[in-house]
């Protein structure tokens, strides 16, 4: 088993292209399904070009802020759902 070179340069920030029958990231599949991929992408693209969170934090807290708001949603879904299905009963 080969494992992979490890890079001297710490985390590349840069958004990995994927390749044809390479499998989607399940984390990156999260972030696309949470609507949110915009604002991620945007944390990504200001950590390539600062290397630094302290710099990225605007778009670190609109990333925050997007994911809570989906969190919120869906919690309200699952309990609409709960809900629903006790009702039938």
């Amino acid at each position: 088993m080969r494992l992979p070179k490890m890079s001297t340069q710490g985390h590349t920030w840069a958004r990995q292209v994927k390749k044809e029958n390479e499998e989607e990231d399940p984390l990156d599949q999260l972030i696309s399904r949470s609507g949110c991929a915009a604002s991620h992408y945007a944390v990504q693209e200001c950590m390539a070009q600062h290397q630094d969170w302290r710099h990225c934090q605007p778009q670190v807290q609109a990333f925050r802020d997007c994911m809570s708001e989906q969190q919120a949603r869906r919690r309200e879904e699952l309990q609409r759902r709960k809900e629903q299905g006790s009702a039938h009963h």
